[in-house]
């Protein structure tokens, strides 16, 4: 299966993809956390016939549903309450510019301000990775700052 990823600048990240029958359909990943699901025409692959807008928690139980790893996101817990601080997930695609090197590589404390205080593999946290990690396709970062800093972190993950 051929997964296209798009750069939405000051929106996110759209994936697209084709089913077995010839369906095209895909998710568009907001810098703010929320997912459309996308379903486009088939006669016509750039017209949408319908879109769902998911927020993180509602994304989280559709991945489950689909049989995909979900980690309760403690952090975020931590961060409610905190003026000015959240907690985000970061998805690293096979199409990220750091899939495949080293969290070291990212300078991305250094670059956004955001730190990143675990990531999320095949289900499991590793907790406070160390500048040695090397990140995988399917990795999930878990990082945390102010809104400017977590939205620098995913461009910077997603774009380089």
């Amino acid at each position: 299966m051929e997964l296209t990823r798009t750069a939405l600048p000051g929106l996110g990240v759209s994936y697209t993809f084709a089913t077995e029958a010839g369906q095209r359909v895909g998710v568009v990943a907001h810098l703010s956390g929320r997912r459309d699901l996308i379903s486009y025409d088939p006669a016509d692959h750039d017209e949408v016939l319908h879109a769902t807008a998911l927020n993180e928690a509602e994304a989280a139980t559709v991945a489950q549903l689909l049989g995909m790893p979900v980690f309760v996101d403690q952090v975020t817990e931590l961060a409610t309450g905190l003026e000015g601080v959240e907690a985000v997930r970061i998805p690293i695609g096979a199409g990220s510019p750091y899939c495949g090197r080293r969290l070291g590589d990212t300078r991305a404390r250094t670059r956004t301000g955001a730190s990143i205080v675990a990531v999320i593999r095949d289900g499991s946290a590793i907790p406070s990775p160390t500048p040695a990690f090397a990140f995988r396709a399917g990795d999930a970062v878990v990082a945390v700052g102010d809104e400017v800093a977590t939205t620098a972190l995913r461009e910077l993950l997603i774009d380089g």
